[in-house]
């Protein structure tokens, strides 16, 4: 029996008794799911079952089963063949609590007894005792950094100063996919980028004086849109993308208390970027600052990068386009001087 069949949908209710040839259940479980939080149809086919098997003792569930009163068999699951002759002849079910690695031996036994087609098998099913919801991938990422933590000679000492260059470098690439188009770069990049964030956190948790972890960051995030969204979340309207930029700009201005429109600009970022930056804030405060007047090629740059973002064009991405197809014509120049 294959693990991904869709016999798994057929354990969603409770079968009659008396079908004359049994019934053997696999009822898998999520290790991201709290234990003891199982699906009504695993609580019913537990109860039932003239059997329940686990073959790890320490199965995270086994507590709360017995704590329910149900009997479990903690040695070794018997092999298909007994487990076959158990139910068949008697007409009784039997439960495999499945463990993390699964179940192969037994489901390929029960796959090679029913695709011979000279025995008389149980009704087998796969029933989900609990399911991942959206994110619980999430779990496992933070799981592993934590042992990465611990135990890596190199990311065991390092520092968010240390780090830093990385997350500018993930960004970049980031933005690389995103224009090259290039959807499995993309995912690959997004994951980067949350490595460094979980990195970070993991990091934040080891300080001593103020330590903070990924839970306090995606709370503090959650609480922030919430709060900058109060026509999703509140009584506000907003029927226009321009609605929305007007609720998310008095809301910020609420929660930063600024005394100056250039506060928390970071002045390291890249020039045209800056300079766009430093456009947008000025205009949206509604103050009239000219630029300065100066000579020179940079003075004449953030003449149109102010140009450029009172039009809407981002001056950052508007040049990086234009470089890519300036190395598409070094690239065709070169392949003409080769050819």
């Amino acid at each position: 029996m294959n693990a991904d069949a869709s016999a798994a949908d057929t354990g969603a209710e409770a079968r009659p008794e008396g079908t004359g040839t049994g019934r053997l259940v696999l009822l898998t479980t999520s290790h991201r799911v709290a234990p003891g939080l199982l699906s009504f149809p695993a609580w019913q086919i537990l109860r039932a079952a003239d059997r329940v098997l686990c073959a790890d003792p320490d199965h995270p569930q086994l507590p709360y089963l017995r704590e329910a009163g149900i009997e479990v068999e903690t040695a070794a699951v018997p092999a298909a063949r007994d487990l076959v002759d158990y139910c068949v002849p008697g007409d009784r079910t039997a439960v495999v609590l499945t463990s993390a690695d699964g179940e192969s031996a037994l489901t390929d036994g029960l796959a090679r007894l029913a695709g011979s087609g000279r025995e008389t098998m149980p009704d087998l099913e796969l029933l989900p005792g609990s399911y991942d919801l959206p994110g619980a991938r999430l779990l496992d990422l933070v799981q592993v950094m934590d042992q990465i933590r611990a135990t890596c000679p190199w990311s065991g000492i390092r520092t968010h100063r240390d780090l830093a260059k990385y997350g500018i470098e993930e960004a970049y690439e980031l933005v690389e996919a995103i224009e090259e188009g290039d959807r499995e770069a993309l995912r690959e990049e997004l994951g980067d980028v949350l490595l460094q964030v979980v990195f970070h956190a993991r990091i934040a948790q080891d300080d001593p004086d103020e330590p903070f972890s990924l839970d306090d960051v995606a709370g503090g995030i959650v609480e922030k849109l919430i709060h900058r969204h109060p026509h999703v979340f509140g009584e506000a309207e907003a029927a226009t993308p321009e609605d929305v930029r007007a609720h998310w700009l008095r809301m910020k201005a609420e929660e930063k208390q600024r005394d100056s429109v250039t506060d928390g600009i970071p002045l390291a970022q890249p020039g045209l970027a800056l300079a766009a930056k430093l456009s947008f804030r000025v205009r949206t405060a509604g103050l009239d600052v000219a630029p300065p007047a100066g000579e020179g090629i940079g003075y004449e740059l953030l003449a149109l990068a102010i140009r450029a973002e009172t039009e809407g064009v981002d001056p950052e991405t508007a040049l990086r386009a234009a470089a890519r197809a300036y190395r598409d014509a070094v690239l065709a120049a070169e392949g003409g001087a080769g050819a």
